[in-house]
């Protein structure tokens, strides 16, 4: 029996190239992604659906098609789920041949890991600093966007103290270049540095 290739659509593609490497504090993103680009690619019926029976000689061609189907899903779903998991995560994770398995295992590692999550982002907010490589602005929507992450794991810090420590962090490169603005106005409050 020849094989049938499936034409997909670049744009398929391009989704599939914007998977981010599943590192550990971006799980909730990287399976939102993984998940999009598998049903995009008709690939999810693996996860969607319990594997069927094997088919045998005598099964009908519908069966024999059916599980070749579910068969590619699993395989290709596999294949690109283990390419956008970096090699220190793959290692702690039990290496099955079904995708069903595989991403509950990888639920079980990473979905319930709230404050292993809420540890590595207080790490990364508490070592940021300002560089010339981006814009103020940037810096200071990376610093809003990992306070807002923290209120969701009901790490919530308070809009005084985030103004400070964002302050904080532009304070050395900023200060010797006269940028240091001593009145900011957030979420329409005004607080004077």
């Amino acid at each position: 029996m020849a094989e049938v290739f499936t034409a997909f659509p670049t744009a398929i593609f391009n989704e599939n190239a914007r998977i981010p490497m599943l590192s550990g504090d971006n799980y909730a993103e990287w399976k939102e992604k993984v998940l999009l680009t598998l049903g995009c690619s008709d690939l999810d019926l693996a996860l969607c659906v319990d594997e069927p029976p094997i088919p045998a000689e005598s099964s009908t061609p519908a069966a024999k098609a059916n599980y070749e189907r579910w068969e590619r899903s699993n395989r290709l779903s596999l294949m690109l789920i283990k390419a956008h998991i970096s090699q220190s995560i793959r290692g702690s994770i039990h290496n099955g041949d079904k995708v069903k398995a595989y991403m509950k295992a990888i639920d079980e590692q990473f979905g319930s890991s709230d404050k292993a999550l809420a540890s590595t982002l207080m790490k990364r907010l508490s070592s940021m600093t300002f560089n010339r490589n981006r814009t103020v602005r940037k810096h200071i929507m990376e610093i809003r966007d990992i306070a807002a992450k923290l209120k969701s794991l009901e790490a919530d810090m308070s809009e005084p103290f985030l103004v400070h420590f964002i302050l904080n962090s532009l304070l050395g490169k900023l200060a010797s270049s006269r940028f240091l603005t001593t009145h900011i106005r957030i979420n329409g409050q005004s607080m004077n540095f």
